[in-house]
């Protein structure tokens, strides 16, 4: 068995799709029409993919306080600058819970957790 994708119901694709593709730094692997008022894209480029759904009949999306995606980086420096730069919050850290791993969080457009770690 192997995680084939993360759902995430968004408000505004194309805010979403800028953030996951601008910020995040992953790429579209398939976009697609999926009914009246509805659009799926799946991104990224490894096997685990992130699945964006934006249906016109959902106005408001709930995300639960608990859940976070995690996206490793090379440089968290590098990435907490390059956020700070974009104008984005930082929600909580950096962190160093050991010496090998290092993290922050931020919220996506739609208030859905996003931890970029950097682990040596």
């Amino acid at each position: 068995m192997s995680f084939c994708w993360a759902t995430v119901y968004v408000r505004d694709l194309e805010e979403s799709l800028r953030f996951y593709q601008d910020i995040v730094g992953l790429t579209v692997d398939r976009r697609f029409p999926a009914g009246p008022g509805m659009e799926i894209v799946f991104l990224g480029d490894g096997e685990t993919k992130l699945e964006l759904i934006a249906n016109q009949e959902i106005k408001e999306v709930s995300i639960g306080p608990h859940i976070s995606l995690g996206f490793k980086v090379d440089s968290l420096d590098e990435q907490l600058a390059f956020v700070k730069d974009k104008g984005i919050p930082i929600q909580s850290g950096p962190f160093q819970p050991n010496p090998n791993t290092r993290f922050f969080f931020i919220r996506d457009p739609n208030g859905l957790t996003i931890q970029f770690v950097e682990i040596k």
